[in-house]
């Protein structure tokens, strides 16, 4: 593991922000949605995640997830992701989401 600097973590901007809507992604290589979601003062952002192992579209909508909002875009196919959607791989490798057990004003920064 390459250590890094405080500086360095500094740039990450993880921030969490609430899912508005989410969308089936069919043209995906792999099961995944679509999701919409509020960022606070850094706007409504589109991503993608493969989650479709431990989550319904129904159950997220409303729900606080954590994402990297300055990576470059990114397209996908005929999509173009604004941010990452950060998560743990389980036991399988299916993806579980990274999200809070309080809410916190849509764009607070992890710190």
């Amino acid at each position: 593991m390459q250590e890094i600097t405080w500086n360095e973590f500094e740039k990450v901007e993880i921030r969490i922000g609430t899912i508005l809507e989410v969308f089936d992604f069919p043209e995906a290589r792999k099961p995944a949605y679509k999701l919409k979601v509020d960022f606070g003062d850094f706007g409504i952002k589109m991503s993608s995640a493969q989650i479709t192992k431990h989550y319904h579209k129904e159950e997220l909508v409303g729900r606080q997830i954590a994402g990297v909002i300055n990576f470059p875009k990114k397209q996908i196919g005929k999509f173009m992701r604004e941010f990452l959607v950060t998560g743990f791989a389980d036991e399988n490798g299916d993806i579980v989401l990274t999200s809070l057990d309080r809410k916190v004003p849509n764009g607070s920064k992890l710190i």
